[in-house]
């Protein structure tokens, strides 16, 4: 299976995109996301990352990528044309996160082994990329995590992703969304956040909104829960408390936002 998903990535070319498409499918079906697959129904990476407009011959970060959930999918896809920057939390003894996804990079070379690793550890550290270096940055349910800094944390944070994109690079958001008639507090402790908080800290430092898509969208969750989005699945911080209840919402409701650099 590991031969034939490096097969379908080198297949993508100059053919186009169609062969793009089944390159990222059939990364999507791999043997190697046997655990992690049973998540699709509520992720979408191929649906999400067709709207980012990932291709193979791209050079893309994953911010925080901890334990490799999307690096499953875009290691290999990324492998022989493109290149994946994997930028989190420094590798090191005791660092938790980092050593993580080190962990995850160690369990298969032959997908894993080109991912160059880069420091980005909000609000203090941001050694991303090269300025201008860069096609795509992606950032998968993590930016509620920068909020608790402050507005200007954020937008330094927003400024130093901007920095490293090319002309024309895209930045795609998903992250957990607090509906409009619920108040967004300093720290985003439910783990949740406002759209149009997102995209005016965007805005802000020169990034312009591409486009939305509702492909992570959940109408069943409501974003009030005892303790916030960390109630409902997959960690289920109440354990066996109501449990049926929140594995019927599902996962949570969350933007997905294409921003593109002027």
């Amino acid at each position: 299976m590991k031969r034939l998903i490096l097969a379908a990535v080198l297949a993508v070319g100059a053919a186009g995109a169609v062969q793009a498409d089944d390159a990222l499918k059939a990364v999507i079906a791999g043997e190697h996301r046997a655990t992690n697959a049973a998540r699709d129904q509520w992720r979408h990476p191929y649906e999400t990352l067709t709207f980012f407009g990932i291709k193979p011959n791209m050079t893309v970060v994953e911010l925080v990528p901890s334990g490799g959930w999307y690096t499953e999918i875009l290691a290999p896809y990324l492998r022989d044309k493109g290149k994946l920057i994997g930028a989190g939390q420094e590798i090191a003894p005791g660092k938790r996160y980092g050593e993580a996804f080190k962990k995850k990079l160690d369990s298969n070379p032959a997908l894993y082994g080109k991912v160059v690793t880069s420091i980005f550890e909000p609000p203090t550290r941001y050694e991303i990329a090269p300025a201008n270096s860069v096609d795509m940055v992606l950032t998968f349910r993590n930016l509620h995590n920068w909020v608790g800094a402050g507005d200007e944390a954020v937008r330094t944070t927003f400024k130093e992703i901007h920095k490293v994109l090319k002309p024309g690079g895209v930045l795609g958001v998903v992250d957990h969304r607090l509906p409009v008639s619920m108040k967004q507090d300093e720290k985003a402790s439910s783990g949740y956040v406002h759209e149009s908080y997102v995209i005016k800290m965007a805005e802000s430092v020169g990034f312009k909104l591409a486009a939305k898509s509702e492909v992570n969208a959940n109408p069943k969750d409501t974003a009030n829960h005892e303790k916030g989005v960390w109630t409902l699945p997959p960690v289920l911080a109440n354990k066996d408390k109501d449990r049926e209840k929140y594995m019927a919402i599902g996962e949570s409701d969350r933007m997905t936002l294409k921003f593109v650099k002027q």
